[in-house]
């Protein structure tokens, strides 16, 4: 494990200790037809101890293609059948079309929508969406168009997902899965990852769970408490590593970006207990998850991201 070391003392902060909440990140990138799933999420009461366990399982997710060049397409085309909608922010439709429907490659043609300033749209790629659909009983791609300067791209996709033109009676919002955000402009990345943080400002993830995909990597924000993240299918861990049918590689980190936080892990090579993580001080980064490792368990006092690589399919 790679880390910067400072014997700052940290504040230790209890918000949150009492949640446990249950990841099911697999389900986004697993090789199945999708499959509608119960998006609720159950709220399991401990009378011994008082926790509280939000048991959750991505079923029903919008993907949105932000303004990078695409890699890893086997991971990328995963993601894109898996999902219930499908957005492009701005540019985000050009890196779609220059990967597939430029090359006569229909697989992304079924966009729900374009939204942005369109500042970065090409006139080439407006006309593809506008006149192509995954059938002919499918509606054609919507272009919004959305001046606001004080809001990015990104933003402006999140607001639409998480607004009236998506939003169903009785049904809870849907994750949001953003393919592209990391690579190229630093300024750009460190945005995508502000918006992690922006846009799930509730303890609980009341408005739906969000996740950066970044080709060589998926990145999620733990809020405050412990956090149980299911990184192999059951049984997967006591397999030989010739018969491992990983969807993850082994790196992992854990990242406190937006203030200091206290962390506990388990199932990574380097564990750590009560472990004060700070930018300028301490860091856990490139750590490993142990090859029998099935649910890595973590545990912050603060938000902190979670990041860990992806094998290319």
């Amino acid at each position: 494990m790679s880390t910067t070391n400072d014997d700052t003392t940290q504040t230790t902060g209890a918000a949150g200790d009492d949640h446990t909440f249950e990841w099911h990140p697999l389900d986004l990138i697993r090789d199945h037809e999708y499959q509608k799933q119960d998006d609720s999420n159950d709220q399991l009461q401990n009378g011994s101890n008082g926790t509280t366990t939000t048991t959750h399982k991505p079923g029903r997710f919008a993907l949105v293609v932000l303004n990078q060049p695409l890699t890893h397409l086997g991971l990328v085309k995963r993601l894109w059948k898996n999902a219930s909608i499908r957005v492009a922010a701005d540019g985000g439709a050009n890196c779609l079309y220059d990967v597939a429907g430029k090359n006569g490659d229909r697989y992304f043609d079924d966009l729900t929508a374009i939204i942005g300033d369109l500042d970065s749209l090409t006139t080439e790629t407006r006309t593809y969406f506008t006149t192509h659909s995954s059938s002919s009983s499918a509606k054609k791609t919507a272009i919004i168009h959305d001046p606001n300067q004080y809001s990015t791209d990104f933003g402006k996709s999140v607001d639409y997902l998480r607004g009236p033109s998506c939003s169903k009676p009785d049904v809870p919002t849907p994750d949001i899965v953003a393919v592209g955000g990391l690579g190229g402009r630093v300024d750009q990345g460190l945005s995508q990852l502000h918006h992690l943080y922006l846009f799930q400002s509730s303890p609980t993830y009341a408005d739906g769970r969000m996740y950066l995909f970044s080709g060589e990597s998926l990145t999620f924000l733990l809020k405050s408490g412990t956090h149980r993240i299911r990184v192999r299918e059951p049984g997967q861990g006591q397999v030989s590593e010739t018969e491992k049918k990983d969807v993850f590689a082994k790196w992992v980190g854990i990242l406190p970006v937006k203030e200091p936080s206290r962390i506990w892990t388990k199932g990574l090579e380097w564990d750590v207990e009560d472990w004060p993580t700070e930018f300028g001080g301490q860091m856990s980064t490139s750590n490993h998850v142990l090859p029998e490792t099935e649910v890595v368990e973590v545990r912050t006092t603060r938000d902190v991201l979670f990041t860990i690589a992806l094998r290319d399919v």
